[in-house]
């Protein structure tokens, strides 16, 4: 009897999170969507899946939806760590309080989930877990100053995590959008990127699919660009 494959993604109302949800659910995963508006259970529904309404910074939300997961279906595969938007302002003007939240929009959304989701891998012996960055993280812009400076902080961790628990084969990898669909589009940004359109929510969707896939089984603390070849570093 084959087993259920099983996928949490965290912040999976909408946009990208969103459609990472759909595709693994057409992959054949179980999937249980996190989503503070509400959202995410009315996705998890027409899913077949499991909706819980809460916020990924708070720990007794994460807890929550684990657990479910667990109950229901006994395993958890896949963890995918999307976020919402954190504060943007001209770099000094970001208050203690503004990059305090930066930190819980773009860091700590996955540092809470992966301690309660890593012992249940480890004790699968497998698992992947991949979180959504930012084609900016290793080129800051200054329109996204709290985004760059705590995915940069993101990059680190994902290779620290990924040396630690590779002999676990539980892996972590980042996705880096640049332009993607789901935001308002500009004539400007459209041709500042070498393919000339924005991306989509659902080339991104594919990405993560592929990271969660046996096919990615030899891949782990990366950061894979999915920008239309937008930025330039290695």
């Amino acid at each position: 009897m084959s087993v259920e494959k099983v996928a949490i993604v965290t912040a999976g109302g909408s946009g990208m999170g969103a459609e990472c949800a759909r595709r693994l659910a057409a992959d054949g995963y179980r999937v249980a969507v996190l989503s503070s508006s509400g959202k995410g259970e009315a996705l998890a529904a027409e899913l077949g899946g499991l909706g819980i309404t809460g916020s990924n910074q708070s720990n007794d939300d994460l807890k929550r939806l684990v657990d479910a997961t667990v109950e229901k279906w006994g395993r958890i595969d896949v963890l995918v760590n999307s976020a919402g938007h954190g504060p943007r302002a001209s770099i000094l003007d970001i208050t203690d309080e503004q990059w305090h939240t930066g930190l819980d929009v773009y860091l700590m959304n996955v540092i809470r989930p992966v301690r309660l989701v890593t012992p249940i891998m480890q004790a699968q012996k497998s698992g992947a877990i991949i979180n959504i960055s930012t084609a900016w993280a290793f080129e800051p812009s200054a329109m996204f100053p709290t985004s760059a400076v705590f995915r940069a902080g993101l990059a680190a961790y994902t290779k620290i995590f990924a040396d630690t628990y590779a002999g676990d084969n539980v892996r972590m990898n980042n996705v880096l959008p640049g332009w993607i669909d789901s935001l308002p589009a500009t004539e400007e940004r459209r041709e500042a990127v070498p393919m000339q359109r924005y991306g989509t929510s659902a080339e991104i969707a594919a990405t993560v699919a592929f990271l969660a896939s046996q096919g990615a089984g030899y891949i782990t603390g990366q950061n894979l660009k999915v920008d239309g070849g937008l930025t330039r570093s290695v």
